[in-house]
């Protein structure tokens, strides 16, 4: 283990949600493109971006017309667009988009590329929320992904999406599947659970001996107006330490250092995981 430079990227809306999502798509993805080569410019080895992070966050009503947003995993534009990218900077690279698998079924999804351009897999949402006027649930189809951790040139890394981080299982999953560092993009406004913001990523980070990247997005987003996304992403270490943190309301990179080493040295220290007593918590799934 050695040292990892993380890098977040957060965002506004860049276009019209009354547009086509094939324009809304193009436009995102082209604002995206200095941040990656300012990430790689200043030697960020691992990115991820937001929650769908070349459209709008719809899920503030129902229109048939996002699903054509949907791209086809690793086959779509946006993947291979990306592949580039990685391959140019060396740069491990995590894309939250909506994914096709086969007509009528639809996931959200984040595909992870290696920094030699390879796609190495997928992580599909686990929890879908439906949570007051705001429903994911005619988009996406809950993920079946079965917890995977990629083996990535610099770490391993899972990816835990938005809404799935109010679920403990998940994280403890990850990491006993040998997750180092975990991201977890999201689309959150602001309102119930902005308190929860800090709350709980820095204890999943403890919990788990591992380093969490937690990415929301910014501003509101018209015609939904379901609140102002607020920003905030930040990189967490396996104390509960925030070690970078970005703005409520800028288009923004942050990134910073990681010590690979602290994984170790903290599950050494605190034991979470020797001193677990899995033969007594079988009825926790029957409930």
């Amino acid at each position: 283990m050695g040292m990892v430079r993380a890098g977040l990227v957060q965002m506004s809306l860049k276009e019209k949600a009354s547009e086509s999502p094939e324009r809304i798509c193009r436009k995102m993805v082209e604002a995206h493109i200095p941040f990656i080569e300012e990430a790689g410019k200043k030697g960020v080895q691992v990115v991820c971006f937001q929650e769908v992070f070349n459209q709008p966050y719809f899920c503030g009503s129902y229109d048939a017309k996002w699903h054509g947003a949907a791209e086809r995993v690793p086959d779509g534009p946006t993947v291979r667009l990306m592949q580039e990218y990685a391959k140019k900077f060396s740069m491990v690279m995590v894309l939250p988009i909506y994914e096709e698998d086969m007509t009528g079924v639809y996931y959200n999804t984040s595909a992870v590329i290696d920094a030699d351009g390879k796609y190495l897999g997928k992580y599909r949402k686990t929890h879908i929320p439906h949570v007051g006027n705001v429903s994911e649930k005619p988009y996406f189809k809950p993920g079946n992904s079965g917890w995977p951790v990629f083996n990535t040139a610099y770490c391993k890394l899972a990816v835990y999406t938005c809404y799935d981080r109010h679920y403990p299982e998940g994280w403890r999953a990850l990491a006993l599947n040998g997750a180092e560092y975990i991201v977890n993009p999201s689309a959150t406004w602001a309102g119930l659970s902005q308190y929860l913001w800090k709350l709980e990523q820095p204890a999943a980070a403890v919990a788990n001996g591992i380093y969490i990247g937690t990415i929301n997005r910014v501003g509101t987003e018209a015609p939904w107006n379901i609140g102002r996304f607020y920003g905030n992403s930040y990189i967490v270490n396996p104390r509960g330490q925030i070690l970078v943190e970005a703005s409520e309301d800028q288009d923004e990179l942050v990134f910073t250092d990681m010590d690979m080493e602290m994984v170790r040295e903290v599950r050494t220290l605190w034991q979470f995981f020797n001193n677990r007593r899995p033969e007594t918590y079988g009825s926790l799934a029957d409930i």
